[in-house]
């Protein structure tokens, strides 16, 4: 099995975040961290919110990862895959962004989440800095 191919993991999350360039930490409300480009959150651990609740418990979720994507198309495309484990609530609604719950990540590889959080630094950055950076990944 490739290192893409492997089930990801909220660690991933992390050090694909902190791998990006030009990449600052600023923590949220409750300490979770909150990954920015150009001052700009691409990726962020939310904190429990009465918009994402288990349909059966009503219990808040506690472990929301939030992820910007370039898109409406992008996250309806996410979103309205029955297999997919990203989902949207109504709060978020006309924002371009994606929620997965840190429970699901394993039902992504490695190589998926790295796309996600790609396309999320990408769709937070600078014209300029993402120009180079993607200049950079033609030359690899």
């Amino acid at each position: 099995m490739s290192a893409g191919s492997r089930r990801a993991r909220v660690r991933d999350v992390h050090e694909l975040a902190l791998g990006m360039p030009h990449v600052t930490v600023v923590l949220g409300t409750a300490d979770n961290p909150v990954y920015q480009v150009g001052r700009k959150s691409f990726v962020f651990f939310r904190n429990p919110r009465p918009d994402a609740v288990d349909p059966e418990t009503g219990e808040r979720y506690p472990d929301v990862i939030v992820f910007w994507v370039p898109s409406e198309h992008d996250k309806q495309a996410l979103v309205q895959d029955q297999g997919s484990p990203f989902f949207t609530t109504s709060h978020f609604n006309g924002h371009p962004s994606v929620l997965l719950r840190a429970s699901r990540i394993g039902e992504l590889t490695l190589r998926e989440l790295t796309e996600v959080v790609q396309d999320a630094w990408l769709s937070r950055a600078s014209p300029t800095r993402a120009a180079a950076w993607l200049r950079s990944r033609a030359a690899q």
